[in-house]
């Protein structure tokens, strides 16, 4: 009930959509039941001819159900006297289809407003969790599957449409449809009436039952669904591999279990669910059944309260309940597997964002001394990756970091935008703990170009100027020229307008490289990272890259991460990591002299 709550609070800053839906529903509810009521009367004159017709005189105005029943009869029998019956028939047919016409336009606009509200609110449930994923820290995703996510932001947002907004609208119509029904039972025939009320109760205890079964297989339904689609993107995205290790019947069966554990889940999920029709529909007709047999005992018994007109008329309004009930039993059912969409919905907005702007945060809007780490640690799953490291990098220098795979280089680029924070010590910018800085304008100081690509399925001209649709092309131009790219750019079909596909796949990779590094000229920051943005590449493209690199690292301040030598030996510093701690600092020249760990890294290779 408490994720029924929530998701109905996206649907308050619409309320001003209830009332007009509530209008049109009772427009579409009162006029359909005035055809059944129009039965009686057409009945009357198809097949009572010998009846005796009297004169009803015209009643005096007022608020009330019995003057327009004796406003009808006025005129109804009026036209039989002056007109004859057929005249007093086509009176009644004109006004049931009039009363038709105007019911199923009040249905049709009801539909229409409850379109609107349903699809804002998904759009506004889908754009509060889009938000929150965007800003997730990195180990927010390095502990959940890819395809889980996907999942959720997709297939669950989906189902919350299909069970829970539906629901909600069938709860807000189908109840009134009812008790407007019974309300016209009553006035038809209160004994008819009281008499089927007693079979409801029973109804809705089936579907009770049904429901609390449905919500355990719904979660694991969502949670299989979740595994598909990571299994999905997983081999997709790694096709070249698998294809290139015969890996095809190996993933196949990994596809196929889970698959088929999906499949076994929401069979035995849709079974239960569709239970819950049959089951009200037996019921409706058991009902009927039996009102039939009572209702034809008031006709031909003693009693006589009920006129056999009537009675059609009750079964015809009767026939009316049967559907809304069903519908609000399907809903009470759906509602469960909604209910689980919606849980894994708010656990993922409701996870705590560990990276964020402190309460006091402060702008900055320059970088003008230094960078230092001072005596900084970080644990990731309660190991040390860094311990006790403490640097100082001044304004305008390159600093190499080195070391082999594992010895934390990464981790120290990665703490200066804040992708993750430090466990103990302090990361300062200009004597400012970084962490008491506002997030957005830390992080756009910086220009990270990394050892894979990242491109996006855009025109050549928007993943330069990233984030900025509007920007000037001359500037574009300028800085893809500065990267080496302007001439392979205008060569593409459409220039600077071409789109490169998923992740640049159209493109070399060499190509895609030499964009991320116009994306970061043309934002221009004071702080350069460079993770391995060489490592990659064949010796022709690296030449290219290269020589991008040592323009864009001019007048900066450089952090590399490189495992070529040529890519760090001019650096003003080079520090060597060794299992989470510097073990050396100083130039090449410096270095290669102290027969250290640095000069063993060249002569074993590590650095061409």
């Amino acid at each position: 009930m408490k994720t029924f709550k929530r998701l109905l609070g996206y649907a308050f800053p619409l309320r001003h959509y209830i009332p007009e839906y509530v209008i049109y529903t009772i427009v579409g509810v009162i006029f359909g039941l005035f055809n059944f009521v129009m039965l009686i009367p057409m009945m009357d004159t198809l097949f009572n001819k010998e009846a005796v017709i009297k004169a009803i005189p015209l009643p005096e105005f007022s608020y009330s159900i019995q003057y327009f029943k004796d406003l009808f009869n006025h005129y109804y029998t009026s036209l039989v006297l002056n007109g004859g019956p057929i005249h007093a028939l086509v009176f009644v047919c004109c006004i049931i289809a009039t009363c038709t016409i105007i019911a199923n336009l009040g249905r049709y606009m009801a539909s229409r407003t409850m379109i609107r509200m349903r699809m804002k609110i998904l759009e506004n449930l889908r754009n509060t969790l889009f938000r929150r994923l965007l800003g997730q820290s990195l180990s927010f995703y390095h502990n959940r599957q890819k395809g889980d996510i996907l999942s959720v932001v997709t297939n669950d947002v989906q189902e919350v449409e299909n069970t829970i907004v539906n629901s909600v609208q069938v709860l807000l119509r189908d109840p009134f449809v009812i008790v407007s029904t019974f309300i016209l039972l009553f006035i038809i025939s209160a004994k008819l009436t009281l008499f089927t009320i007693f079979f409801f109760p029973i109804s809705g205890y089936l579907i009770s039952y049904i429901s609390k079964k449905l919500k355990k297989k719904g979660y694991y339904s969502q949670e299989m669904l979740g595994k598909i689609l990571n299994v999905s993107e997983e081999s997709l995205g790694n096709i070249k591999v698998i294809q290139g290790f015969g890996g095809e019947s190996f993933v196949e069966g990994k596809f196929a279990k889970v698959n088929k554990g999906f499949t076994k889940i929401s069979r035995s999920l849709f079974n239960q669910r569709e239970l819950a029709s049959p089951i009200s529909e037996l019921l409706g007709i058991v009902v009927v059944v039996i009102l039939i047999i009572y209702g034809g005992y008031l006709i031909l018994g003693e009693d006589g309260t009920l006129t056999a007109p009537a009675f059609i008329a009750y079964i015809g309004a009767y026939s009316q309940i049967i559907q809304p009930a069903k519908n609000i039993s399907n809903a009470i059912t759906g509602l469960q597997k909604g209910l689980v969409a919606g849980e894994r919905i708010f656990a993922m907005i409701d996870e705590p964002v560990k990276i964020e702007d402190s309460p006091d945060a402060e702008p900055v809007a320059s970088f003008d001394k230094n960078i230092e780490y001072k005596n900084v640690t970080f644990r990731y799953d309660q190991q040390n990756v860094l311990q006790d490291v403490s640097l100082n990098i001044e304004k305008g220098r390159m600093i190499a970091l080195v070391g082999r795979s594992g010895s934390g280089k990464s981790t120290m680029v990665d703490l200066l935008p804040r992708f993750y924070d430090v466990t103990e010590g302090q990361l300062l910018l200009d004597g400012k703990d970084v962490k008491g800085l506002k997030l957005r304008d830390l992080r756009h100081l910086m220009g990270i170009v990394s050892q894979e690509a990242i491109l996006f399925n855009d025109s050549v001209f928007n993943n330069i100027a990233f984030g900025q649709p509007d920007a000037d092309p001359g500037a574009v131009i300028k800085a893809a020229k500065i990267a080496n790219a302007h001439e392979f750019i205008e060569n593409l079909e459409n220039g600077y307008e071409t789109t490169i596909g998923d992740r640049g796949m159209k493109l070399s990779g060499g190509q895609r490289q030499r964009l991320t590094i116009a994306r970061a000229i043309f934002k221009n920051p004071p702080i350069l990272i460079l993770d391995e943005a060489t490592s990659a590449l064949d010796t022709e493209s690296e030449k290219l890259v290269q020589d991008a690199l040592d323009k864009v690292m001019q007048s900066r301040t450089t952090i590399v991460i490189a495992h070529r030598l040529s890519t760090i030996q001019h650096a003003h510093e080079i520090i060597v990591m060794d299992k989470g701690h510097i073990v050396e600092k100083g130039t090449h020249d410096m270095l290669m002299q102290n027969n250290g760990t640095y000069k063993k890294l060249v002569e074993m290779q590590e650095f061409k």
